[in-house]
């Protein structure tokens, strides 16, 4: 049940987005000088802190999973327009990453997630 209610959240805010304007990674191209963030020394740790206990694969509450850079890549818009920048839908609750982190989190997503 649990599962099937947060599958709604995520599904009701990627709609609004859309209808709302919420940022788009295609408006926010990677720097002409790229990036220095990595997953190594920022995605990884972003996503452990702030993703997998909902989208850890099995174990988590969505079917969507971002335990590894490579299903991180694939869905890197979704993410972009739910949690980067001025994107606050995910993750739902309180306690969200700082400004800061999600700035960062949408020059990383926007320059491929290297």
């Amino acid at each position: 049940m649990r599962a099937r209610a947060l599958l709604f959240v995520a599904l009701v805010g990627s709609a609004l987005a859309a209808s709302c304007g919420w940022e788009e990674m295609a408006d926010y191209p990677c720097p002409p000088q790229g990036t220095t963030l990595t997953y190594e020394n920022f995605g990884q740790q972003f996503f452990a802190t702030w993703c997998v206990t909902c989208h850890g694969g099995p174990n988590g509450y969505s079917s969507r999973s971002f335990t590894d850079v490579t299903n991180i890549r694939a869905q890197a818009a979704d993410i972009f327009r739910n949690a980067a920048r001025d994107n606050t839908t995910m993750p739902p609750g309180p306690n969200d990453p700082p400004k800061d982190q999600r700035y960062d989190l949408g020059e990383w997503l926007a320059c491929g997630a290297p």
